[in-house]
């Protein structure tokens, strides 16, 4: 994927000089989600394991109902109590099939995962998505797991715009053990600023602002942020912002070698470590055994 910078810009100077706010609203969406429903190189294969899952709702003050579609990859025993399960929020133009990559890698941290696909991804409802749709899908996504898988424990975790999504939602519901975020930012604004033209005054122009700075501190969860040494896409520095915004407790890991799209692979160990320090969190083998009940995820307190 090409460096944002000056696709940025001149999406955004194109929608001012074209005179409408509809206008330059439509160019900001299409930028910032590049929304596709293609899959690239052997992804879909790597999904072909994976079941597939329909959520259909009717999002607040419309007629037209929603169809989300998903994947999700068990565990051994998803439906244990001892199986924590995992909300993935993908970032911009992979689907939920072009994630397969990344949620086998979670699976393999020992949770069950759900992934899903805001409108306008993959074979959810077609639409241009915005940041309150996309709001709309995740929460519609998170009651289906406390609906399906009431007695585990829920996390949630999001992957560059994934990310301000999955803040968003973490701020909004108080039923999650854990949130997780990786490559994400503080702000669309803050990731403006990181460009080559970034000083210029283009904050007032942005539609959708993502704000994680806001939302971050009304998370009532434990948060992990990860982020790669060498992601040059979403600067390491936003992703230590947002978490130095957030309460306690907290974790920020920074994967030393690790691009926008190598973190999650090439910081898989110290994933591991992470998830134990942080959430207590034992292997996927000690989750799946019945004797080891009592190494199930446990929400830490500061």
């Amino acid at each position: 994927m090409k460096r944002w910078s000056f696709v940025a810009l001149a999406l955004l100077l194109a929608g001012a000089l074209a005179g409408g706010c509809s206008t330059l609203d439509t160019h900001q969406r299409e930028w910032i989600f590049q929304p596709s429903d293609r899959s690239w190189g052997n992804t879909a294969d790597l999904a072909s394991g994976m079941d597939e899952v329909w959520i259909d709702y009717t999002p607040r003050g419309e007629s037209a109902q929603v169809r989300l579609h998903g994947l999700w990859l068990g565990g051994k025993a998803p439906s244990s109590p001892q199986t924590p399960v995992l909300l993935y929020l993908h970032g911009a133009r992979y689907n939920v099939a072009g994630s397969a990559p990344r949620m086998q890698r979670m699976h393999e941290l020992g949770f069950a995962v759900l992934a899903v696909d805001y409108r306008g991804f993959g074979k959810s409802t077609k639409a241009l998505p915005s940041e309150d749709s996309a709001r709309e899908d995740a929460m519609a996504a998170w009651k289906w797991l406390a609906e399906h898988h009431p007695k585990q424990a829920r996390y949630i975790f999001g992957h560059s715009l994934g990310g301000a999504i999955g803040i968003d939602l973490a701020s909004r519901v108080d039923d999650e053990a854990g949130t997780i975020v990786e490559g994400t930012f503080s702000s669309i604004a803050d990731v403006v600023s990181t460009f080559k033209w970034g000083w210029l005054p283009f904050k007032p122009l942005i539609t959708q602002p993502f704000d994680s700075m806001a939302r971050v501190k009304q998370i009532g969860s434990p948060l992990l942020v990860v982020h790669g040494s060498l992601d040059s896409l979403i600067r390491p520095e936003l992703g230590r912002k947002l978490y130095d915004a957030a309460a306690s407790p907290k974790l920020f890991v920074l994967v030393q070698g690790g691009s926008h799209f190598s973190t999650n692979s090439v910081g898989h160990d110290q994933y591991r470590a992470a998830l134990s320090q942080l959430f207590r969190m034992s292997s996927p083998d000690t989750l799946d055994d019945p004797a080891q009940a009592d190494a199930s995820p446990v929400t830490p307190r500061s």
